[in-house]
């Protein structure tokens, strides 16, 4: 380890920028979070600079840095653009014994400004002794990923209760406080700071009481992980119980923590599947025993995903919940087709409606649905195709009109197949048993789409 990490009080001590253009404004940035006081040298500053300057957040000086500017100094940083004028501060610097760095200069640097996730007071330092900026970048957009952007205000709550937890013992305060960051703190502060120091008091008037159960009614999107949404991903993460459906990618399930039970409550709609009463009371069971239950639907859970049965079983237990909805598989799917579902003088409406669904249609549904543009995404509707097909047909839809089925949305195994409504039926046989498919209906792939399918299935 060449560089080793400490976090140093800047607190009211000086730190000097050498540079007024877009090298030191990025600097500035970061500065700028902190409590030192700040001072800027250039002869001629951005804009930005000199904004900042006015509002009193820093001090600019317009020259270029001297000797005598840096004694007492706690940092300094050549931020000039020019390799020359940053050796001279460089130069200086040592000479007064203050640690500076030269940006993008490693060997003339006496330290690094590591990558920065801020959650103040929680910070997050990632480095790679300058060999690899673009992984160091990587590393922090992942770990700001786990770390919801509420957590410094949650910390600095939390931090002045901390005397009052004191008394308990080493395992019942790592308890206490786990619930409180990750489960309970989360929930209040949803409705403003007051809320979560008021969920504060009342873990501790409970004492050791047992927690409260919660139920997340979580989105998974159309099942590629990386669909996934920040907030799913760390739902996913805090949960004791997941409960998902048949539709929710290995990959996904991966991201549950180690120790949670995951709970595999599928259902098909032509094959064997759990009752919905019996997956509202393994819900209503998990939670009541004061687990943190994360219901994982495929796509979003408010689109065909059964929500207000599980809502009104919630709600009948007095259990608390909240919906964090996902990416539905007809975007999706449009997205691999490259197509959008609403084009200006195509079709401003768009239907989303299942195979089931279109079997009770009135009369004027299926006109609606037969006019020329009209486009719709249809879940569900492989096996009742036929029957889709026949009852366009009827009222007037074009024979040649194009359909596209896509097979596995945003998986690995995604393909497409691009028909028209006469042929769908026979389209569909091409299908992978069990595999979800969404037909898209007056929609056709576009050639780079379709080519890129290919090229993809072939490989």
């Amino acid at each position: 380890m060449r560089h080793y990490p400490v976090f140093l009080d800047l607190r009211d001590r000086a730190v000097l920028v050498a540079g007024g253009g877009e090298i030191a404004v990025s600097k500035l940035r970061l500065l700028l979070k902190t409590e030192a006081r700040l001072r800027v040298f250039a002869a001629a500053a951005d804009v930005t600079i000199r904004t900042w300057a006015a509002e009193g957040r820093l001090d600019l000086v317009g020259r270029d840095i001297d000797a005598g500017d840096i004694p007492g100094a706690a940092l300094v940083y050549g931020a000039t653009g020019d390799d020359a004028a940053d050796a001279r501060v460089g130069a200086l610097a040592r000479a007064a014994g203050v640690p500076v760095n030269l940006v993008d200069n490693l060997e003339g640097s006496d330290f690094i400004t590591p990558a920065i996730v801020d959650r103040d007071p929680v910070t997050v330092a990632i480095g790679t002794e300058g060999a690899a900026p673009v992984l160091a970048r990587k590393i922090k957009a992942e770990v700001e990923a786990m770390l919801p952007a509420s957590l410094g205000l949650l910390t600095r709550i939390g931090q002045r209760f901390r005397a009052r937890v004191e008394h308990l013992d080493g395992k019942a305060r790592r308890s206490f406080w786990t619930r409180f960051y990750f489960l309970r703190g989360p929930r209040a502060l949803a409705d403003g700071p007051a809320a979560a120091e008021a969920e504060l008091e009342r873990m501790l008037a409970a004492g050791e009481q047992a927690a409260e159960g919660f139920v997340h009614i979580v989105g998974a999107g159309p099942g590629d992980p990386e669909l996934l949404t920040l907030k799913a991903r760390r739902l996913l993460h805090e949960a004791d119980v997941v409960i998902h459906d048949r539709l929710v990618s290995p990959g996904i399930l991966d991201l549950a923590r180690r120790e949670a039970t995951i709970i595999a409550a599928g259902k098909s709609g032509y094959g064997p599947s759990w009752k919905q009463e019996a997956i509202n009371e393994l819900i209503v069971r998990h939670a009541a025993a004061g687990a943190t239950v994360v219901r994982l639907k495929g796509g979003d859970p408010v689109v065909f995903g059964r929500l207000d049965d599980e809502i009104e079983a919630l709600e009948a237990a007095g259990i608390r919940y909240a919906i964090t909805p996902g990416i539905t598989s007809a975007s999706a799917a449009a997205a691999a087709i490259g197509q959008s579902l609403t084009r200006r003088g195509r079709n401003s409406a768009f239907r989303i409606l299942t195979g089931r669904e279109a079997e009770g249609f009135a009369e004027h549904e299926w006109r609606e649905l037969a006019r020329p543009g009209a486009t719709a995404a249809i879940y569900m509707g492989a096996r009742a195709a036929a029957f889709l097909r026949g009852r366009l047909l009827m009222h007037g839809a074009d024979a040649d009109g194009p359909v596209t089925v896509v097979e596995n949305a945003s998986l690995p195994t995604q393909r497409l197949i691009a028909t028209t409504l006469l042929d769908l039926p026979t389209a569909l046989e091409d299908t992978t048993p069990g595999a979800p498919v969404l037909l898209l209906f007056g929609l056709a792939p576009r050639a780079a789409a379709l080519a890129l399918a290919d090229m993809k299935e072939a490989l």
